[in-house]
């Protein structure tokens, strides 16, 4: 074979072996997976107790926080999914998605907040559990993602690490709005806390959209 035949042929085969690369899509380490299943789980948990304690107690800062849930469900799914063999869904595409949830979770948490502000409830003891229990939660959970985010330069799992921290605060408000009503009777106040997240979720989520969600560079 003649030299020049073979770096024709080593050239081809460095294309094939390049789009191979292209084409292969990222590795979910262990600890990443184990991250995304505990918090499908938590947040199946989570968002049901949540939305039948909403229901018992009228409370719609308890809709909201419930809400919250089910985003942060698709939120994990999402990481999972960029993972997936047969679902095409680039890690581009994540990031946007993600994005789009922060956004959506953000309008979610005003048009909701604004509901309940004279809104009657009643006092949701199911409802100070599950907060209280997310509140200890979610602030571990979220630390561990944005850890194995910033390995990775994972800007889907930085934006849904992000979500973990926001229903970790969400939840404290919710929890503070629940005890002052318990004890005060004082309704609105849980909505005028739950509005103060909506600046960090729209930039947040401006951040993911543009690629910068994990904090780091690439």
């Amino acid at each position: 074979m003649s030299p020049s035949s073979n770096l024709d042929h080593e050239a081809a085969c460095c294309g094939l072996c390049a789009g191979a690369a292209a084409r292969a899509r990222p590795v979910l380490s262990r600890r990443v997976a184990w991250l995304q299943y505990v918090t499908i789980g938590w947040m199946l948990v989570e968002c049901v107790a949540s939305l039948v304690a909403a229901a018992q107690a009228r409370s719609v800062a308890l809709l909201a926080f419930g809400s919250d849930s089910l985003i942060e469900l698709l939120s994990a799914s999402v990481v999972l999914l960029q993972f997936a063999p047969r679902f095409p869904l680039r890690k581009a595409n994540a990031e946007r998605v993600a994005a789009v949830l922060l956004f959506l979770l953000a309008g979610v948490v005003v048009v909701i907040a604004a509901l309940a502000w004279r809104t009657p409830m009643e006092t949701s003891c199911l409802g100070i559990g599950i907060t209280a229990a997310a509140l200890v939660a979610m602030p571990v959970l979220a630390w561990l993602k944005h850890k194995e985010a910033h390995k990775a330069n994972d800007r889907a799992l930085a934006a849904d690490a992000m979500q973990s921290a926001t229903c970790a605060y969400l939840a404290a408000v919710t929890l503070a709005g629940l005890l002052i009503f318990a004890v005060w009777r004082i309704a609105w106040v849980d909505s005028v806390a739950a509005l103060a997240a909506v600046p960090v979720l729209i930039v947040e989520g401006r951040r993911t959209w543009r690629g910068e969600g994990c904090g780091c560079a690439g």
